[in-house]
């Protein structure tokens, strides 16, 4: 069921002077207070940082700052490792030679998190439950220093090529890539050590990006994705060895594609939770979940730079 709030003078003001459907707002004001809300709007208007992570599969951290250094950028190394912010660009990021040779991959912070959270070790077995563009995937290789096995799921065949692209242009060996439906992955009655779920979502968290999605109500939206969200996070657990790891993360702010899917786990699986190291305690008492579940991380564009976005971290026990 997706949550809805009466409107209020205040939500009707907020979403005219920035052309938000009220349906979006009226329920930020609830979920985050009316302060934080116009913070996080004014966020999604200016826009984020672009950032870059370093693919030492293919050159020195150090090397690559140098050099982008050498050509004019200014960046700045961030918390997350591997990740740096664009400062300074005298032209695009994703127009150098070092680009194209695959020395860095242009991502966002947020994005940086759910590999780092998953912790691949060289020798394990670990699937992508929705690979491409391959941001994802190409950085759990590199965690992986390009050993082990990485099953890179995607279902869209349009979006197959550029994962494959990105797959060698990363100088990434270890991963084979499979156009599957990651709902039916449990299905091979494989058992693997390590799964990441980046699920496709609402896409609340990435108003930044794509304005017209501030204009859509967006209900029909949660609702559906939340569904799916309970089909792929199960079909995982089922797949994971015993002491496996899932790491789930979605980049909108609704919370019934986060917290409220990492209770359904809880209450469906033999699952426990670990901390995420960065972000924002996720809502847990707000909505009498699972107080667990506050170890789960939530990002903010006025906080923290990033698109909204969710990450959570289960151990299969």
């Amino acid at each position: 069921m997706v949550m809805d709030f009466p409107s209020t003078k205040e939500s009707l003001e907020l979403s005219k002077k920035y052309g938000y459907n009220e349906f979006i707002v009226r329920r930020w004001i609830n979920f985050f207070g009316f302060e934080e809300t116009v913070k996080i709007i004014e966020a999604m208007e200016t826009g984020i940082p672009k950032h870059i992570r370093v693919n030492t599969i293919k050159i020195d951290e150090k090397e690559l700052i140098e050099r982008l250094e050498g050509r004019g950028f200014v960046l700045e190394r961030t918390e997350v490792p591997f990740c740096y912010k664009v400062v300074e660009e005298p032209y695009s990021i994703g127009a150098t030679s070092e680009y194209l040779m695959g020395y860095y991959y242009v991502m966002e912070k947020s994005s940086c998190i759910p590999p780092l959270a998953l912790d691949p070790k060289t020798n394990e077995i670990v699937v992508d439950f929705a690979s491409a563009p391959g941001g994802k995937t190409t950085f759990i290789a590199q965690l992986m220093r390009n050993r082990g096995v990485i099953l890179a799921l995607e279902l869209n065949s349009e979006r197959i090529q550029a994962l494959i692209d990105n797959v060698h242009r990363m100088g990434v060996l270890n991963t084979a890539v499979i156009q599957m439906n990651s709902v039916d992955f449990c299905k091979l009655n494989l058992k693997v050590d390590k799964i990441l779920l980046d699920a496709p979502c609402s896409g609340e968290g990435v108003i930044h990006k794509d304005k017209n999605r501030k204009k859509v109500d967006g209900r029909k939206d949660i609702e559906f994705c939340s569904n799916l969200q309970r089909d792929l996070i199960s079909s995982a657990l089922k797949s994971l060895k015993d002491g496996g790891v899932l790491v789930y993360s979605t980049c909108t702010l609704a919370p019934e594609e986060n917290e409220f899917v990492v209770q359904f786990a809880l209450e469906n699986f033999d699952v426990k939770i670990e901390k995420v190291m960065w972000g924002d305690r996720a809502l847990a008492k707000e909505f009498g979940l699972d107080p667990e579940i506050e170890k789960c991380r939530r990002f903010y564009p006025h906080k923290h730079k990033t698109s909204g976005f969710f990450v959570a971290k289960l151990v299969k026990l």
